[in-house]
């Protein structure tokens, strides 16, 4: 299993999905706007995407959409609104689809709600993603996972011929049962460390701010 620092930088026409649509419910207030070190918890997501170097960002928005646009700096986004945010995560990934440029490789499914994300794990999604490709021609691979010290997590990459099937889920849990299903097609990048932590609840919230404070 290839290491970060064993990848490079790829060169495709790449793309972020960020999925930021949800409507907080557990929360009882946007997450997407709570405080996290100098902005919010979505910023945050941002200019690791920024970081990334991708020919497009797409943000997928749907609760609390005009408060976020009105709050967030949201330059260099395509905004993909989800009317159907309610349906769990897989609409908000459909509409992300819907918006990529026709020409685009692969893109990189971001939690809008996971601020510890890394650049680097996301670059190197996509370098595993093409050099298993250009080493293995018509059986490459179409999904690239992290693996990380306590299970598999987010970011998650997929070449163009997944696509389909991605903009085809239904459901909060379905891109996982995909990876599930098409298992052959999965490949894993050792991502050294724990996952980073999604904000679902006010202890999670707490969790991330005291490991922000850790890190400083």
């Amino acid at each position: 299993m290839p290491s970060l620092s064993e990848l490079r930088p790829a060169h495709h026409r790449t793309a972020g999905l960020i999925l930021a649509a949800g409507a907080s419910r557990r929360m009882g207030r946007p997450k997407q706007l709570l405080p996290y070190g100098g902005g919010v918890l979505l910023g945050a997501v941002l200019a690791a995407a920024r970081d990334c170097g991708f020919d497009q960002t797409v943000l997928a928005l749907g609760g609390a959409a005009g408060e976020v646009r009105r709050t967030v700096d949201t330059t260099g986004c395509d905004i993909a609104l989800n009317p159907d945010f309610g349906a769990g995560c897989s609409s908000s990934i459909a509409a992300g689809i819907a918006a990529l440029h026709p020409d685009t490789d692969a893109v990189v499914l971001l939690l809008g709600d996971q601020p510890e994300v890394r650049a680097a794990a996301a670059r190197a999604l996509l370098e595993l993603l093409f050099a298993a490709g250009a080493s293995a021609g018509q059986t490459a691979p179409g999904i690239a996972v992290c693996r990380y010290d306590d299970g598999a997590g987010h970011p998650l990459a997929f070449t163009r011929k997944m696509f389909p099937e991605l903009a085809a889920l239904h459901g909060d849990k379905a891109v996982w049962r995909l990876l599930e299903q098409r298992a052959d097609d999965v490949v894993e990048l050792r991502v050294p460390g724990t996952m980073p932590l999604d904000v679902d609840t006010d202890e999670d919230y707490r969790r991330v701010l005291a490991g922000l404070a850790g890190a400083q």
